[in-house]
């Protein structure tokens, strides 16, 4: 364990959806930045033990690590900012430290005692934070929730022994806060700030840094009246203000002077990050210099939180060719009302992962247009196996083909159970996960053997293979592969016997993939079939 590894809390105040894990994002990045080793770890305060089963109207986006666990989307966040492949142990929640609590005292050891939230539960939070931070030079972690709520009062009092474990110049605490802007008064406010401080500071906590959120500037007579109320520095106070992308916020805390504050405070030398890379890329996020327009056919438009990593993906791909991305959100539900126009005005058709038979209709007719118009097409996971149907009833001539998750009884099972695959002989070797829900999942990190002369191997730069993320139930029916390949469509990615990508002969650009390539891109180091996609869509 690394017994100087330094501590950084970031808690939340007044409201949630304040923006805790850009925050926590961009400082560990400044301090990447500067040639410290950094990880980042978040807390969720709710009883799931993970957001796997929850539904994406509750929680968003569910992000899945390179060891497979199904973690908060604010992993995601962390993974993109840091260009750097976290775990399961980045993220841990309420539900899974009862679990191991009760576990513990299931097998004996804690000798008779009374199970307590102090000390038991407070300890298992302890050495989880510990157990991440043990290779780092500073460990940034974001407690979930908001001060006040019920739930996070076992975390804060956990970081609040830690400071006192591990004396002040080990553990920081950063508050992020609203200052509201009052339209019809013109005034910001400090009073929301004020008190969530001092809910904190009532249960023994004192934050060193403040970050206020809010829409204005502050003046500098503001920031002194924060800093005077709440006990901390003048330059503690840190604005951050509405940024025009998320990736411009480091950049803003690095003009806000920061740092300062964070290397005062754990009595350590000035520091000086290296953000001349990471700024070129920013200002072509904020001013590029083309544009293109990606038609996203989607079901969950209402909630565009649950495609966060792929709109981000998209974003990354755009800086790295100066090209700002206009999605075009097309519902697929409007799609099947019969009305195609809008495909129409888009340069690429993307359609995303998701689950369930509603809006299936539409994506099929999105995918029909994107062949047949010749226009470039990328499908992802769901987006693959209706590419597959797709090309089965209009090519094929088989009208009834479809996937068993819509249809269990269908005699053309183009897409079926992976329990399917892995009861033929010789397919056990297939990793999988079995949710406690009964249904077994490809989950996490596969290798993909790649074709050659294909699209695919193209976009990976010729190499043999590519290591990509999966999160799904469903696959390619084998038994029909013979008929595909005949008909045109190329088998391009394979793993384990799966097929993991195919692509269209007679077309200028038509991939689908099995995998997640969204979970994998970051802005430093796009995912490189997202960025072919985004290049053959400039070309259209």
């Amino acid at each position: 364990m690394n017994q100087k590894t330094k501590y950084i809390f970031v808690t939340g105040g007044v409201l949630s959806s304040l923006g805790k894990g850009i925050t926590s994002s961009s400082i560990a990045t400044l301090l990447k930045h500067s040639n410290f080793e950094v990880s980042i770890l978040k807390i969720d305060p709710y009883i799931n033990l993970d957001p796997g089963t929850m539904s994406p109207l509750e929680h968003g986006e569910v992000f899945v690590t390179q060891d497979g666990a199904e973690t908060d989307l604010d992993i995601g966040h962390y993974e993109r900012f840091l260009d750097k492949n976290l775990s399961r142990e980045n993220n841990f929640t309420t539900g899974q430290v009862y679990l191991s609590v009760i576990e513990k005292e299931r097998r004996g050891e804690y000798l008779g005692k009374t199970i307590q939230i102090v000390p038991h539960i407070v300890d298992e939070i302890k050495q989880r934070i510990r157990s991440v931070g043990q290779q780092s030079d500073f460990l940034v972690v974001e407690i979930g929730g908001t001060v006040g709520d019920m739930e996070s009062m076992p975390y804060l009092e956990a970081i609040r022994q830690m400071k006192q474990d591990l004396g002040d110049q080990r553990v920081l605490n950063i508050h992020v806060t609203l200052v509201p802007y009052i339209k019809t008064a013109e005034e910001l406010k400090t009073k929301p700030t004020q008190h969530s401080v001092q809910e904190l500071r009532r249960i023994g906590i004192n934050p060193q840094i403040i970050v206020a959120r809010s829409e204005k500037p502050l003046t500098q007579e503001l920031k002194q009246k924060i800093a005077l109320s709440c006990g901390i520095a003048n330059d503690s106070v840190i604005v951050a203000e509405d940024a025009k992308s998320i990736y411009q916020v480091p950049l803003n805390f690095l003009q806000e002077d920061i740092l300062t504050p964070i290397a005062r405070n754990f009595a350590m030398p000035p520091f000086s990050p290296n953000m001349q890379e990471w700024g070129a890329l920013v200002q072509k996020i904020i001013a590029p210099k083309q544009s293109v327009k990606i038609g996203f056919v989607g079901k969950y438009l209402t909630l565009k939180e649950s495609y966060k990593s792929l709109t981000e993906a998209l974003i990354h791909a755009g800086a790295n060719l100066d090209t700002k991305i206009e999605i075009q959100w097309i519902d697929s539900q409007d799609l099947e009302k019969g009305s195609l126009d809008t495909l129409h005005q888009v340069d690429g058709i993307l359609i995303p992962g998701g689950f369930g038979e509603r809006g299936i209709e539409g994506k099929i007719k999105a995918i029909e247009f994107a062949r047949v118009h010749q226009i470039p097409f990328l499908g992802i996971c769901l987006g693959m196996q209706l590419s597959l149907i797709e090309f089965a009833r209009n090519v094929l001539g088989i009208k009834d083909a479809t996937s068993s998750e819509f249809d269990p009884q269908t005699p053309s099972p183009i897409i079926y159970m992976i329990e399917d695959f892995i009861d033929q002989e010789g397919c056990q070797q297939i990793r999988t996960h079995t949710s406690p829900l009964g249904g077994t999942m490809r989950l996490g990190e596969y290798e993909c053997h790649l074709k050659e002369n294909s699209k695919l191997k193209s976009a990976y730069h010729q190499a043999p293979t590519a290591k990509e993320r999966h999160r799904h139930r469903y696959e390619a029916n084998p038994k029909y592969r013979q008929m595909l390949e005949n008909a045109g469509m190329i088998i391009s990615g394979e793993s384990d016997g799966l097929i993991e990508a195919v692509e269209l002969q007679d077309h200028p650009w038509f991939v689908a993939v099995q995998f997640h390539p969204e979970f994998t891109s970051r802005l430093q180091s796009p995912n490189p079939i997202i960025l072919e996609f985004v290049k053959q869509s400039l070309k259209q």
